[in-house]
């Protein structure tokens, strides 16, 4: 086994602190990957205060890894001592079910093994939970190591393991591209990911923020038009404007409102998750053929083609690097929006 530094919390109401955690011995599947960068998410937050519930403590987060292969199996193929590679939200599945067989692991029939607090076997994972990118080494197996392309940093790439497959999969699946109108909700982690892959895909993009504090970077990302949402006339002027809506926040919003900015056939599609039910008016839909959708991350091979794209198109997410003794203020100030627009963690600071 290996004995990496991670930093873990301990209780909802802790603070993280620098530990050791064990790695599992290395499979004839497994790639030993040295970790250089971890984002910081906002489900990290949600996990590590237990605000979703069911949290196992000690609690090491991070599911936005970009680091450097320092060992592989000897049946790995894929990957070899030296590459630059990441790993996302997942970090195993059943391999046999029709889901992971379609490549989309991420809602595998017999249950996802996520990149942490899932519950394992010991012989996988010594503590009996995944530990997450916190840390200055993982093993994973090589089906879910992912190829980081040249064209992108390290330190910018690794939260596209997250942020970027949640916007990247959704204007996919709903094609974005010329000719398509694309509206984000919101300019923080994920939006502004998303409004550089929505530009590159040749749609027209237009931001709904709550201010136009952020004006400036949305224009610059590529998005043609910013609006406020606190002003009642952005409504007013926008109905019926949109082929697709990603709503990438979590806080309680009017979808019903947000749902008649669609045009015909248009979607709004739901990628963060507020605790209260939504409430949509069934006129609403049924007028004009709307739809209200969900979405989370892809599979492996979307997340992919995901990091090709962002290379291709020199997409990369704006981040602030953060040392590890730096993580709860971190979360104190990703609750209260003051990033732009991503924390990331240098782990050669553990």
């Amino acid at each position: 086994m290996t004995t990496a530094a991670a930093y873990a919390i301990s209780t909802p109401e802790g603070r993280f602190a620098k530990t050791s955690i064990e790695r599992r011995e290395l499979g004839p599947h497994d790639v030993l990957i040295d970790i250089k960068y971890a984002g910081i998410c906002h489900s990290d937050i949600h996990t590590a205060r237990n605000e979703w519930h069911g949290t196992t403590y000690p609690c090491v987060p991070g599911h936005e890894i970009a680091g450097l292969v320092a060992a592989v199996g000897s049946a790995v193929t894929k990957h070899k001592v030296g590459d630059r590679v990441g790993v996302g939200c997942m970090v195993d599945s059943c391999g046999e079910c029709r889901f992971c067989l379609a490549g989309e692991e991420q809602v595998c029939e017999r249950g996802t093994t996520m990149t942490y607090n899932t519950k394992v076997s010991e012989e996988y994972q010594p503590g009996g939970v995944t530990f997450g990118g916190y840390s200055t080494q993982v093993v994973v197996t090589e089906t879910f190591v992912l190829s980081i392309p040249d064209g992108i940093s390290l330190e910018q790439a690794a939260p596209l393991l997250c942020a970027g497959i949640t916007l990247y999969s959704p204007l996919r699946r709903w094609n974005a591209g010329p000719g398509k109108k694309v509206a984000i909700i919101g300019m923080g982690g994920l939006g502004h990911v998303g409004v550089k892959i929505a530009a590159a895909m040749g749609a027209e993009v237009t931001v709904l923020s709550t201010s136009l504090s952020k004006q400036e970077d949305g224009l610059r990302f590529g998005a043609k038009d910013y609006y406020a949402t606190k002003d009642r006339q952005t409504f007013r002027d926008l109905r019926g404007r949109f082929d697709l809506i990603l709503n990438t926040v979590s806080a309680e919003l009017p979808i019903d409102e947000y749902m008649k900015l669609l045009d015909l056939d248009g979607t709004l599609v739901i990628l963060g998750l507020p605790d209260n039910d939504l409430s949509v008016g069934p006129f609403t839909l049924a007028g004009y053929r709307r739809a209200l959708a969900g979405s989370m991350i892809g599979g492996i091979p979307e997340t992919q083609e995901m990091l090709d794209f962002c290379a291709e198109h020199n997409i990369g997410a704006e981040i602030e690097i953060i040392a590890a003794d730096r993580i709860d203020e971190a979360y104190d100030r990703a609750v209260a929006s003051d990033v732009r627009y991503r924390f990331v963690i240098d782990t050669a600071t553990m």
